[in-house]
């Protein structure tokens, strides 16, 4: 008798014959669906037959963050330039993008001060 019949048993629980399979046995997540978290991410925020968009945000206040995370989950490439923001506000928006980044699987680089440019991760970017 296996294990899950004793404790099913023991505890006075009927049908425990439906735990006859092997675990595992019925696997329906087999190795070709497995793809790396960075390709689907890719193809999550991958723009079908439209040309790469950069879009220019310059947040005022926090609340403008709704605008910047909308533009991003869309797919789009986005420069922000904090400079026009407090600088307690202009960290926390700063944060804000990096923790959006950190969940799409992008990436936030600062490319001048108080400027910023946060990439989907179907998007290289290098220097040259």
């Amino acid at each position: 008798m296996g294990a899950v019949r004793k404790v099913a048993s023991y505890l006075g629980l009927g049908g425990a014959e439906q735990y006859d399979e092997a675990y595992g046995a019925d696997d329906d997540y087999g190795d070709d669906d497995w793809m790396p978290a960075s390709e689907r991410a890719a193809k999550r925020w991958q723009p079908t037959g439209e040309p790469a968009r950069i879009v220019m945000v310059r947040p005022q206040k926090y609340d403008d963050a709704l605008t910047l995370g909308r533009h991003f989950r869309e797919g789009h490439t986005v420069v922000m330039d904090v400079a026009g923001m407090s600088t307690t506000e202009a960290t926390r928006m700063v944060d804000f993008a990096a923790g959006l980044a950190y969940g799409c699987e992008g990436r936030i680089e600062r490319i001048a001060d108080k400027v910023f440019l946060l990439t989907p991760a179907n998007v290289e970017v290098s220097t040259a």
